[in-house]
């Protein structure tokens, strides 16, 4: 873990553990690096409980109740896609009972790219529910990172963790 990852890190559980507020992770491509990283922060069991990784189709269904619609057939969007990295960060929220949830889908690499989703290609998704509100929030992105599987992982990790950092710091709570 490089310093600036475990800086926004601290970050973003200052602004948590302020809130009183927890964060939960949905992860495929990066498989727990960003819960990972959160966790590197001594302390992070005050605003971190769960994270989850959801490395195939079945366990986005499974454990995060992403619908199979998003996943299966010829008119899916795919597990690379907007839908179901926001499914995947709506459905973290709800598992963990957390206020905010991150969550990556996307193509590390070296191989599965096509022309529509080449090798770089990762959705990152955030979701939040502010307490006493039934509405969950969510916004997401795509990245298309350069580099080897390793690098594509790192620079998705540093997105979600700044994107979270971000939101964080707009939030109303």
């Amino acid at each position: 873990m490089n310093k600036s990852m475990l800086s926004l890190s601290r970050q973003c559980g200052e602004l948590l553990l302020q809130r009183q507020c927890c964060v939960t992770t949905a992860e495929s491509c990066t498989g727990g690096w960003v819960a990972q990283a959160i966790t590197a922060v001594a302390g992070s069991s005050q605003w971190f409980d769960t994270g989850f990784v959801t490395y195939s189709n079945k366990a986005k269904q499974r454990l995060l109740q992403v619908p199979a619609e998003f996943l299966e057939g010829p008119a899916a969007p795919g597990a690379v896609s907007r839908e179901t990295v926001v499914a995947m960060a709506r459905g973290a929220l709800l598992a963990a009972g957390a206020q905010y949830a991150v969550a990556t889908s996307g193509i590390a690499g070296p191989a599965g790219g096509t022309a529509a989703k080449p090798v770089g290609t990762v959705w990152i998704a955030w979701a939040w529910q502010l307490p006493g509100q039934a509405d969950i929030h969510s916004m997401a992105v795509v990245q298309r990172f350069a580099g080897e599987r390793d690098a594509v992982r790192r620079q998705s990790v540093y997105a979600a963790l700044e994107g979270l950092l971000q939101l964080l710091k707009r939030a109303k709570v």
